[in-house]
């Protein structure tokens, strides 16, 4: 057998028990065969089975009981953390509450041309550049990768971005958030962070682009994030919206947002921004 093909094919096996694990295919306490049927179920060596088993028992999908067998785990595998496209910013803030960050790197340089340009750097200008994992608990979800420009990074310190979320530094150093532009796009996790994340080299991972702008329009903070697309899901609530023939799907607003603008004294209806690509 060639050493070579064996780790795909555990990922091949690994793949296939998670799957039948988290549908309910394989329930919570089910004994699973041993390590000789599996082999001979799927053609594969008595290796490739434990190293397949090995991840998901690491992963709490799965629980060794020495001398009886292995058993799907009772306890559902750690949750997706949520992030809902329609009040971001809100969201950001709430995670960073709710979860814990290691900060890998904090220091100042003049960031890749791609950076500067969309922060709008002037030639040769410094950005303020951190690197963090955010964790649930003990489990990491995000690899995240900030920039800002110097005279705003220099309102905080590193002890500070070690303990608060970014979003809460800018605004207490006089920042006012006006909008953001993102971007999502799937990529592979390479070594470094695939280890930091606990994955394996390759793995799927979200790539997220972010440039948070104030409200003159100035951008004041760069991110590119990688997620785990089994700890972390993108929600956004849609409805339909336009007349007749005309119907589209439409962001739904923020509840407070939507709140105000039906009960405010000087509401106005929310008028969604109409795109053609919508399909119907």
């Amino acid at each position: 057998m060639d050493a070579a093909v064996e780790p795909f094919k555990a990922r091949r096996i690994y793949l296939l028990l998670r799957d039948r694990i988290s549908s309910g295919v394989l329930a919570a306490g089910e004994r699973l065969p041993g390590e000789p049927d599996l082999a001979a179920t799927h053609g594969v060596s008595r290796v490739t089975i434990r190293r397949a088993l090995d991840q998901l028992v690491a992963e709490k999908m799965l629980e060794r009981r020495p001398g009886v067998g292995t058993f799907v785990c009772a306890t559902a595998p750690l949750g997706s953390t949520v992030l809902n496209f329609s009040d971001v910013f809100s969201h950001l803030k709430e995670m960073g509450r709710c979860t814990e960050v290691r900060l890998l790197s904090f220091g100042y340089a003049v960031p890749a041309a791609p950076v500067a340009a969309a922060l709008g750097l002037a030639p040769g200008e410094k950005a303020q550049r951190a690197v963090r994992v955010r964790m649930i608990g003990d489990a990491p979800f995000s690899y995240l990768t900030t920039h800002v420009p110097e005279r705003v990074g220099q309102t905080y310190s590193e002890a500070d971005l070690a303990r608060q979320p970014l979003l809460a530094l800018l605004e207490r150093s006089g920042v006012v958030i006006g909008r953001a532009r993102q971007s999502i796009s799937a990529t592979l996790a390479g070594p470094d962070v695939a280890g930091l994340l606990q994955l394996e080299m390759g793995a799927p991972l979200l790539s997220l682009t972010r440039v948070v702008e104030d409200e003159a329009g100035g951008a004041v903070e760069h991110l590119h994030a990688l997620y785990r697309p089994d700890r972390f899901t993108f929600e956004m609530q849609l409805q339909r919206t336009g007349a007749q023939g005309e119907r589209r799907w439409s962001p739904l607003p923020p509840p407070a947002a939507a709140e105000a603008a039906t009960t405010g004294e000087n509401a106005k209806p929310v008028r969604p921004l109409r795109d053609k690509r919508n399909s119907p």
